[in-house]
């Protein structure tokens, strides 16, 4: 299967299948990647340390090179910490640069949230505050990125695990602000959408209502598990019935679809098996083409 060649459903251009790469895998070249049509690289859990700066290991970018020779790939960071208030993440951009000297790259995107707070790792990502400040900081930061890359650059709504602060905007007019102000592209993570309709409380068919999808490039599909009845951003599990059940709704309405991405992590991978991850990615794959 290739990009050129899948068909799916919805208005726009063909929809590709792809699922997330984050580890050194051999086995991954062998059962997973001649079912994708895209692979989405994450740079920080590619790299290793090499004294105070991270890098990518050649052997790693020679098996993106393989990778890129069948399927399309795609950047997603979780390091940048685009909404930190003091600075964000410059080593994040010298993994980025690696990348793209040795593939080809059709987008790049990172998590709307921030993971540093006055140098220091917070240990986990966190949700912005949805505030006018920082959209204004945010869009400032896309639109440096967006002159830095000649490439399409999308911001992807986050888990919140935390009581939601008040707030000068609700989650998807923020994201409508942002992808307006900034230019943008989105990259709507659906079980993200549905952990934050579960711990918030509120209904993700009302998040989807008021988002503008015209923006979306990407959608995220996952599953994860719960932890004294919250849903969690751990991406080990088989995607849930009712994310699955989003994705015909949500393709429907959104024309700039390109890519549906798979993830797992590769922490998982004992548990769950590279057989039933190359089946997911099919169970999805049938789904779009019903």
């Amino acid at each position: 299967m290739s990009a050129s060649t899948s068909k799916r459903a919805g208005p726009g251009p063909r929809v590709g299948i792809g699922t997330s790469y984050e580890a050194l895998d051999p086995t991954f070249i062998e059962a997973l990647l001649p079912r994708l049509d895209f692979v989405e690289v994450i740079p920080d859990t590619l790299a290793v340390r090499e004294g105070r700066r991270s890098k990518i290991p050649a052997q790693t970018l020679r098996q993106l090179e393989l990778i890129a020779a069948q399927a399309t790939v795609i950047v997603h960071g979780v390091g940048l910490s685009i909404g930190s208030a003091d600075s964000w993440n410059d080593d994040y951009f010298r993994l980025l640069d690696q990348i793209l000297e040795v593939v080809p790259v059709a987008w790049h995107s990172e998590h709307l949230a921030f993971t540093h707070v006055d140098g220091h790792f917070t240990g986990t990502m966190l949700a912005l505050p949805r505030t006018q400040q920082a959209l204004d900081l945010v869009a400032e930061r896309t639109r440096h990125l967006l002159a830095r890359y000649p490439l399409p650059f999308l911001l992807e709504n986050t888990v919140n695990l935390l009581p939601d602060p008040p707030a000068e905007f609700s989650e998807a007019a923020f994201l409508n602000r942002l992808a307006h102000d900034s230019g943008c592209g989105l990259l709507l993570d659906l079980y993200n959408l549905e952990c934050n309709a579960h711990n918030q409380g509120w209904a993700a068919a009302d998040f989807l209502a008021e988002l503008d999808l015209a923006p979306v490039r990407e959608l995220h599909l996952a599953g994860g598990t719960e932890h004294r009845g919250l849903m969690l951003d751990i991406h080990s599990r088989l995607t849930r019935d009712s994310t699955r059940q989003l994705l015909p709704e949500v393709l429907a309405r959104a024309p700039a679809v390109e890519a549906v991405i798979y993830e797992v992590m590769p922490e998982a991978l004992p548990v769950l098996g590279h057989q039933a991850w190359a089946d997911e990615v099919e169970r999805l794959d049938q789904l779009m083409a019903a």
